[in-house]
């Protein structure tokens, strides 16, 4: 009664655990030479494992699929992934954003851990095997060097990633694997992405920032603004923080965490508009008050850096996007300062964004996430159709579906 589950990241792993855990004999199998690539490069800055806040606000991150990630979660949130951590021996604490991280900030270590505690429980990893679907009389196939393999397992988790980082092995490949099959999917899209700009009024022609701008502040961090965006039910979207400028556009927290709602606005209205408020912490009469001031013979750069503060990439900006005539009416670039106008007029490609929006509907999975078109596969983690910003809640939902799918597995199984 071996079950396989194919993907050795997070969501597949846990799986692979938690069926482990119940005394299932686990083969698990993986396209790249180890387990746990991704998982490994998003700790390289220091691995945000989950999220502190209160449980409901946590469930409210994940938008639209809240209701069916809150499942996942009731089986395993944020206190039990910190548990989980501390079951392996990774001491965690919460850093002063309210994100979660292991005491040394390090994911290798919690990964030794994980793999050493899975083969201690007997699961079997098989690297360089790659799922490419059913035979003909429906044994799972996969391309392995010694040739393919065709296995039939009691069940199978698939836990195959999204298309993010497709060199680390999500690279999407098994949407037409499925398709074939009858499974309902969403196309897959950028999450957690970066946005290329629209024309601006210096560089008019293709889109994208003007050479100079490009050339002197790619790369370069917009500090304390404040992002305001439509949220697509008749409010706004308002949240500070920082970003950074790229060579045709902008990237980095603030904007991932808006990355759905202007997604969605460009594949509505082919651009997407937000406004940045450059001084968070000055209210409009004193940004006005000071853009009123007479600066005598001094150039606006070094008045606005004298009486504002305001000067490198964000002065930058303002020339990059108003006309010449705003910025010497003192009511147009108050106005701009508190609430420029930025055209977005693409995300960047899948491949680059850090998550994947789409992938197998959450309707064509029963409450236990196994396909109904194809009773006893059940999937898991980023491929299936759900997303949320970064913060921990990627890796914590992924956790928890691994598990929602074993117990899937294991009711299937009559265990």
């Amino acid at each position: 009664m071996t079950v396989a589950v194919v993907g050795g990241g997070p969501a597949g792993l846990m799986a692979a655990e938690r069926l482990a855990g119940a005394g299932v004999p686990v083969d698990l199998y993986d396209a790249m030479p180890s387990v746990g690539r991704k998982f490994l490069l998003a700790g390289k800055g220091g691995l945000n494992l989950t999220h502190s806040e209160p449980a409901g606000r946590f469930v409210e991150r994940y938008g639209p699929h809240g209701a069916a990630v809150g499942a996942w979660l009731a089986r395993c949130d944020a206190q039990g992934v910190r548990d989980w951590a501390q079951g392996l021996g990774i001491a965690t604490f919460v850093g002063t954003s309210g994100r979660v991280f292991p005491a040394d900030m390090k994911a290798a270590p919690l990964l030794r851990a994980w793999l050493h505690r899975l083969r201690t429980a007997g699961v079997r990893l098989h690297m360089r095997h790659r799922w490419t679907g059913w035979t003909d009389d429906g044994q799972l196939r996969l391309e392995a060097p010694g040739g393919t393999v065709a296995l039939r397992p009691a069940a199978t988790v698939l836990a195959l990633g999204g298309a993010s980082w497709p060199r680390l092995g999500s690279d999407g490949a098994w949407v037409p694997l499925l398709a074939a099959r009858g499974v309902a999917l969403v196309p897959l899209q950028p999450a957690n992405c970066g946005f290329d700009v629209a024309a601006t009024p210096r560089a008019p022609a293709g889109g994208g920032w003007s050479a100079h701008f490009a050339e002197r502040f790619a790369g370069q961090p917009f500090k304390s603004v404040a992002l305001r965006c439509a949220d697509g039910a008749g409010g706004w979207f308002v949240r500070k923080g920082e970003f950074v400028a790229t060579a045709t556009g902008i990237e980095g927290s603030l904007v991932y965490a808006a990355s759905r709602l202007l997604r969605e606005q460009i594949a509505r209205d082919g651009r997407a508009r937000l406004w940045l408020d450059l001084l968070p912490d000055r209210t409009p009469e004193q940004v006005l008050a000071a853009c009123r001031h007479p600066r005598g013979a001094r150039s606006l750069s070094s008045h606005l850096k004298s009486r504002l503060a305001l000067d490198g990439i964000k002065l930058a900006l303002l020339h990059e996007l108003l006309a010449p005539g705003s910025l010497h009416d003192p009511a147009a670039l108050a106005g701009a300062i508190k609430a420029l106008p930025v055209l977005l007029a693409a995300p960047r490609p899948v491949a680059e964004a850090i998550s994947t929006a789409g992938g197998v509907a959450l309707a064509a999975l029963d409450e236990h996430l196994m396909l109904q078109a194809l009773p006893g596969v059940f999937c898991a983690g980023e491929m299936l159709d759900w997303e949320a910003p970064t913060g921990g809640y990627l890796l914590t939902a992924c956790l928890a579906s691994g598990v929602a799918a074993a117990e899937g597995v294991l009711r299937y199984l009559g265990r």
